[in-house]
């Protein structure tokens, strides 16, 4: 698979993003199955691997998904590179870096690692983001983890924190469906030479193609009965735009949502897509969009009518 860069740390094209293993998409499967699903990916080329401490059934504990990938990942992690997340509120005790130190030390010791690639702070939660990116520094200089980044975040908080100490990645929600990003915040990392690794860039299903107003999401845990494009009435509004993938997957013998990712990695350099799945089959579909290309003209004319077409729902920075 073809390598891309966030800031200084090479990763492959796309990514992995390894949430519905233990999160968001219902009834996780066996610890089994998602640990050779994720060696599956890795021999497939993916090298790019993200988590969060966070990710846990019904989010009532803390790590299980970091557990999942460390073991996964254990005989090869000179390879991989492991991306986690922390939450950090105000009035945590302490300062910023010594419960930044702690939170990492647990990711660490759950990752079966002694360093972590890529360390985000998953929401900002009140805290100065300043302090956040002077105690991420320390950790930088001390080899605990080799960049930094922050997920769904505005372009004035970004901008903050890359004075401080720069940044390696940026993760926002950006899809065909989830374009705000576009404006301001995909620009400036460019600029900066700070990656954008979207999560939900298949906007949770929708640009697969595969989901209709009658699709039946699971009763428990699943983030799909919250998306906003994900109401019947917005998928049935939203057709037109997997109509539109549908052409153009067929006309490159693709998927539609390989033709999702192909469009944004054609579109920007520094985008690092990190589709989820817990399902093995769609995990390699995905990772193959990155042996599909788009011409220029067919970049552009997909564009032009993608345009054209109105998003029904949206989730925005202030998603979930």
């Amino acid at each position: 698979m073809k390598k891309r860069m966030l800031r200084d740390i090479e990763v492959s094209e796309i990514g992995m993003g390894c949430m519905a293993f233990s999160h968001g998409y219902g009834q996780i499967p066996d610890e089994s199955y998602s640990i050779e699903a994720i060696r599956n990916a890795f021999r497939h080329g993916c090298t790019f691997f993200d988590t969060a401490e966070v990710y846990s059934p019904g989010l009532s504990g803390i790590g299980h998904n970091e557990r999942i990938v460390g073991k996964a990942l254990k005989e090869v992690r000179p390879q991989a590179v492991i991306a986690t997340k922390l939450f950090l509120n105000v009035g945590f005790g302490g300062s910023v870096e010594t419960v930044l130190r702690r939170h990492l030390e647990a990711s660490m010791q759950r990752l079966q690692t002694d360093y972590v690639d890529l360390y985000y702070l998953h929401r900002m939660g009140g805290v100065p983001v300043e302090k956040v990116a002077e105690a991420m520094g320390h950790l930088i200089d001390e080899g605990l983890i080799r960049g930094w980044g922050l997920s769904q975040v505005d372009v004035e908080v970004i901008d903050r924190a890359q004075r401080v100490t720069p940044l390696s990645a940026i993760q926002n929600i950006y899809s065909m469906v989830e374009r705000d990003s576009e404006a301001r915040i995909i620009p400036y990392c460019m600029e900066h030479r700070i990656g954008f690794a979207p999560f939900s860039p298949i906007a949770s299903g929708l640009l697969s193609g595969k989901i209709t107003p009658q699709t039946k999401f699971e009763s428990y845990d699943d983030v799909r009965n919250w998306v906003p494009q994900l109401s019947r009435a917005n998928i049935a509004g939203n057709q037109p735009i997997v109509d539109l993938l549908k052409q153009y997957a067929e006309m490159k013998n693709a998927t539609p949502a390989q033709i999702s990712l192909s469009w944004m990695l054609h579109k920007y350099p520094n985008v690092v897509p990190i589709p989820g799945s817990k399902n093995r089959e769609r995990i390699i579909e995905n990772l193959e969009a990155s042996h599909v290309e788009l011409t220029d003209s067919e970049f552009h004319s997909l564009e032009t009518a993608l345009n054209q077409c109105k998003v029904y729902g949206h989730r925005g920075l202030g998603g979930f």
